[in-house]
């Protein structure tokens, strides 16, 4: 069933990964529930969408090439943001070890690729909410 209701009130969200159809339908998918979505194929370019622009989400893929995995990145971010994002992993893994890097690096939440939409847009709706202090 497609995802239909509008969120409390737009998020930015920044989605990286570097593989160009993930990180394409997930901005589609959020730039439709009305967010304010910002796309990086590499921890580098994120960051240097910063300077101008702070997420309130940062959807994720760990396994970014460079230096700047989605593990660093997430530590850059939050140090840099004036006001630490939501932190979103989505990798292709489903090792145990690997979720619990996620959430040592400081995730707070955990897909798996293919990212459901729904699960997704209902994460991103529960967050505006309670960023709004509903």
């Amino acid at each position: 069933m497609p995802h239909t209701l509008a969120p409390t009130r737009p998020l930015c969200v920044l989605v990286v990964d570097d593989y160009p159809d993930t990180v394409d339908t997930v901005a589609v998918l959020l730039s439709a529930d009305g967010h304010d979505v910002r796309t990086a194929r590499s921890g580098a370019d994120a960051l240097a969408l910063l300077d101008a622009w702070q997420p309130d989400v940062a959807v994720l893929d760990l396994l970014l090439p460079g230096s700047l995995d989605g593990f660093a990145l997430a530590e850059k971010l939050c140090e840099l943001s004036r006001r630490r994002p939501l932190l979103v992993a989505v990798t292709g893994s489903i090792r145990k070890e690997d979720r619990n890097r996620a959430a040592a690096a400081g995730f707070d939440h955990h897909f798996l690729k293919p990212v459901d939409p729904c699960e997704l847009a209902d994460l991103l709706r529960l967050h505006a909410t309670s960023r709004n202090g509903s």
